[in-house]
């Protein structure tokens, strides 16, 4: 006898319907799974054939072919477990119905039959759109939430395989997952640190909140114990708020990685990431056998922290570019291409010198002036044209460490960035792929990032004096369009231009 089951599973950040398809045949017993089954999905006719047995159902004493459709991508994963064995019940005849194409089932099996929860739940939930036929899906209790967030069919969450059965057989058992959106988004709203924490650093504070307003990538510099990671630890708190649709997707990223926390269903809060310096290509680009997101990916919407960055290897930097200024990346293996998004703002910290005290008024440095050529040459210079603020991060001041004057709070700075990036919403209304200034091409800067004849007077001198790169003359230009919006000031004045160019004077400095 032949049954059909509906399941599915995720090809990226997105998902794709799977049909579980349980033919029962006459024949010396055998389990045989086709289909491109890989790893967890080869290994579920062992968690299948005891979670039939241990749920007091009999599991067939014949030949047993499962075929997963399409059988041209390949499988991973133990989300199929519940599919499968409920197609095995149904072509038996164990389970007393006539449709099983209305729901769609996801779970994996323990060996007692309970059901445990599984990865990339939300953009499966969200892949199924209303009135297409789909009564609702079934997932494991533990996922309900999750899943229920995608406002799309009703979800049916489930603890066992003895419950799954229960509910096929009689729908009025179970009620559909119910959840307020606007309520869980409200409460996992909140940020655990806040700027008023850090005692001084105001010049530091202030390219951080230009770096916030148009979303540009920033890079520290100063001596151990500055601040630099506290500082760095903040910046997610100033970033406009995220809406639903950007949790969403950033939630989906999370999910089908495996981050989500045990009691999380959604990210509404803006990712910070910060990989070690030991990370591989994989953990920080994204990749593996079934690739899988990674740290650049899990960052979207958010901030990618990379602390002392000349002690990361050289190459995995470089592999940075493509994403900073696609906002993706692309992994392709033989089988398969996978685009994950990766619109992320790159923070980044170190020391001037190896042993952290160059320039230090307080401390005296050891380092010979090739040990400190060679150490800054860690980072390339294209890499470093790349970022649109360099700043140097000096230590705290006594006076400034034992004051009991707090700083601004989060909250105040974040609502002039939301300003800020309004304006520049507004101004980008035609234009749909820029959100911010950071965003924006070499036509758009030409249209956008006007400036009178003083102020390209004064970039004229300081690209001549500094040598600066092409690339670095439109990044000036749109540090100094934020400038601009968070004095909310239409045109660019020389004193816009002035500042943003102080912030890439660190660069010539350091690396000549």
């Amino acid at each position: 006898m032949l049954s059909k089951i509906f399941s599915a599973s995720t090809l990226g950040v997105n998902a794709y319907t799977v049909e579980v398809e349980a033919d029962i045949q006459q024949q010396l017993p055998a389990f045989v799974t086709v289909g491109l089954p890989e790893g967890a999905v080869r290994e579920s006719k062992e968690r299948v054939t005891a979670a039939i047995k241990n749920s007091d159902l009999v599991f067939p004493s014949k030949r047993v072919t499962i075929n997963l459709a399409p059988a041209d991508i390949k499988k991973e994963g133990s989300a199929l477990d519940l599919p499968i064995a409920v197609g095995i019940l149904a072509a038996t005849g164990q389970i007393l119905r006539e449709r099983f194409d209305e729901y769609v089932m996801l779970g994996e099996l323990s060996l007692d039959g309970t059901l445990r929860p599984i990865p990339g739940v939300l953009p499966i939930a969200m892949h199924f759109p209303p009135n297409n036929g789909i009564k609702g899906i079934i997932v494991p209790h533990e996922n309900a939430r999750e899943a229920a967030m995608a406002q799309k069919v009703p979800v049916f969450p489930v603890r066992s395989l003895k419950e799954t059965v229960h509910f096929l057989e009689d729908e009025s058992s179970l009620r559909a997952f119910q959840v307020d959106i606007d309520s869980v988004f409200n409460e996992a709203l909140k940020y655990s640190v806040d700027f008023s924490d850090v005692k001084g650093q105001e010049s530091a504070k202030r390219a951080l909140e230009v770096s916030a307003a148009g979303g540009h990538n920033i890079i520290m510099i100063g001596p151990p114990g500055s601040g630099k990671t506290m500082l760095a630890r903040r910046m997610p708190s100033i970033l406009p708020d995220l809406s639903i649709e950007e949790a969403l997707e950033t939630t989906k990223i999370h999910s089908v990685a495996g981050r989500l926390g045990a009691n999380s269903s959604l990210v509404a809060t803006r990712p910070f990431r910060s990989p070690h310096h030991s990370i591989s290509y994989a953990g920080l680009i994204g990749g593996g056998k079934i690739p899988k997101p990674g740290e650049v990916s899990l960052a979207h919407h958010g901030v990618l922290f990379l602390d002392e960055l000349p002690e990361f290897k050289k190459d995995i930097l470089e592999m940075l570019r493509q994403p900073m200024e696609d906002n993706e990346v692309t992994i392709s293996r033989a089988a398969i291409t996978l685009t994950y998004p990766a619109s992320f703002m790159l923070v980044a910290a170190m020391n001037p010198c190896p042993c952290g005290y160059f320039g230090d008024p307080s401390h005296n440095c050891n380092c010979s002036a090739s040990d400190i050529q060679r150490y800054m040459s860690r980072v390339s210079g294209p890499l470093m044209d790349r970022i649109d603020i360099h700043i140097t991060v000096p230590s705290v001041k006594f006076k400034d460490l034992s004051s009991d004057t707090r700083g601004e709070k989060s909250e105040s700075i974040r609502s002039r960035i939301n300003s800020a990036r309004q304006r520049q919403l507004h101004r980008f209304k035609k234009e749909p792929s820029i959100f911010c200034n950071a965003h924006m091409e070499s036509r758009d800067i030409r249209k956008y990032c006007h400036i009178d004849d003083k102020s390209q007077s004064l970039l004229n001198l300081a690209i001549t004096k500094q040598g600066l790169s092409a690339r670095a003359y439109d990044r000036i230009l749109k540090v100094s369009r934020t400038i601009a919006d968070i004095a909310e000031s239409e045109t660019i004045d020389m004193g816009h231009v002035a500042e943003a160019v102080h912030y890439r004077a660190l660069d010539r400095q350091l690396w000549l």
